[in-house]
């Protein structure tokens, strides 16, 4: 199992992250990585998800390397076979999910708030049904993980990336609404935050 999810999530971060912003600075030399580095609440937030990322590697290597899943505290109840399928079901799909979002965001794609490079507001493809298609994608791939492996840590991911994919959406929103006011707001009214 650990050996599946280190070549997954190296597969997924390098397609659903390195590519595309490798992508959009090849094709319109822009830096899709937009998370600053100092004290504000997008900084924080961007240091924390960076940690996160780090937490899940971490975990599936020390797995990978013959840690005992014991050491890492197993809910009981949650570890069976049926919940490990549904957990790999959600890990595709959402993999699947967070691509076709990035490629309908095309050059507007960044990671993080892009206070510099305006970018068009994208409202079609996986955007007309969802405000937030990629946070929806990377909220079912930490739920994907938390149901393969039950333990304390996937539970305490999965909390934390909760947290902060809820913040960061808000963030984002004021954000929008704050450049774009009435445009923002009507594909407020028409399109959910989530699904």
């Amino acid at each position: 199992m650990a050996g599946f999810l280190l070549a997954y999530y190296l597969v997924f971060f390098g397609v659903a992250f390195a590519w595309p912003t490798w992508r959009l600075w090849k094709t319109h030399g822009i830096n899709g990585l937009v998370l600053p580095k100092d004290d504000s609440a997008h900084g924080l937030i961007g240091r924390w998800f960076k940690a996160l990322i780090a937490s899940v590697f971490i975990f599936i290597l020390g797995l990978a390397a013959g840690l005992n899943f014991d050491v890492f505290g197993p809910i009981i109840w949650a570890n069976n076979e049926a919940l490990r399928w549904i957990g790999i079901a959600l890990l595709l799909l959402s993999s699947v999910l967070i691509t076709l979002a990035q490629f309908h965001m095309g050059k507007s794609w960044r990671i993080g708030i892009d206070q510099t490079t305006p970018t068009d507001l994208v409202v079609a493809g996986l955007f007309a049904k969802s405000r937030n298609p990629i946070f929806l994608g990377m909220r079912l791939n930490m739920l994907g993980l938390l149901l393969m492996l039950p333990c304390a840590v996937t539970l305490a991911i999965f909390l934390v990336s909760e947290a902060l994919i809820s913040v960061q959406v808000r963030l984002e929103e004021a954000h929008l609404n704050d450049t774009i006011g009435d445009v923002y707001r009507s594909y407020q009214r028409k399109t959910p935050r989530w699904f």
